[in-house]
């Protein structure tokens, strides 16, 4: 059977075949590409162990910086054996003694070994048992000094113990959550705040895989806004480009950071770049 295809379609066809495949592999003109814009970190906190809520420090849609309290627990139990701990650590007495007592009983130890190497002056006994008063002297110093780094070891165990009855902030952020309140109970890994640090933003965008590779990690591309925020154009930078390809849709994941002074981008809503040229 012959082909109902003129030789001048099969022409057209095969130019409109050339034309999709130089356009997939290097965009000729500007294309727009959508996305979410993101915060650098949007974090749900928790305690990881449970408790009964004594403080929360934490209000919607105040700022807190790096390591502020936002959650305390009931720490009493706690506050009581971490002293316990330091009071222990902090008693040296008997270290200090053995230790003065070591310095008296060296010099006499060498005298005594002098001695016993001049004939009648010393006997063996007395040589003897004055070695074995410094061997002794040494071994409970070395004791004493073990003991007392165990003694810190468990100081620092009491004192992370103590440490985890608090929920702090990781990161600078404003809190725009607080799901417990004083007198509740907090369990483990339950979500108790949420906090979100938005002072730098990434959009993220899905490409064809021909456009994207275009695209180098510190790019400059500039990020548009949809018109009802009213909001500039930001500049940005590529800090992203995914190395796998989406199966199923064949787009490959960028990322464009940009700072977001005084926090007047909200996350979450969309955004675009520009990627080529007229």
């Amino acid at each position: 059977m012959c082909s109902s295809k003129t030789p001048e379609h099969r022409h057209r066809g095969a130019l409109l075949a050339a034309a999709l495949a130089l356009a997939t592999a290097v965009p000729a003109w500007a294309s727009d590409y959508v996305g979410i814009v993101h915060a650098r970190h949007q974090l749900t906190l928790s305690t990881p162990t449970p408790g009964v809520v004594a403080r929360v420090l934490a209000e919607p849609g105040r700022r807190v910086e790096a390591g502020a309290t936002l959650i305390q627990l009931d720490d009493r139990l706690q506050a009581t054996e971490e002293q316990r701990r330091r009071v222990i650590a902090a008693d040296d007495a008997e270290l200090r003694a053995t230790e003065q007592r070591l310095a008296l009983i060296e010099p006499l130890a060498e005298d005594a070994r002098r001695l016993a190497a001049t004939p009648g002056a010393l006997s063996r006994e007395d040589a003897a048992r004055s070695e074995l008063e410094l061997v002794a002297a040494r071994g409970r110093l070395a004791q004493l000094q073990a003991q007392k780094q165990r003694e810190q070891l468990e100081l620092a165990v009491a004192e992370q113990e103590r440490a985890q009855r608090k929920v702090t902030a990781p990161v600078a952020g404003v809190v725009v959550r607080v799901d417990i309140d004083a007198g509740e109970w907090a369990r483990p890994g339950e979500p108790l705040v949420q906090l979100v640090d938005a002072s730098v933003l990434h959009l993220r965008v899905n490409m064809p895989a021909a456009v994207a590779r275009t695209l180098r990690e510190g790019q400059a591309l500039n990020v548009a806004f949809e018109a009802a925020m009213g909001l500039a154009p930001q500049p940005g930078q590529v800090s992203f480009v995914s190395p796998a390809v989406d199966a199923a849709s064949g787009l490959v994941e960028v990322r464009v950071r940009f700072a977001n002074p005084g926090g007047r981008i909200p996350p979450g809503i969309k955004g675009s770049v520009r990627v080529g040229s007229r």
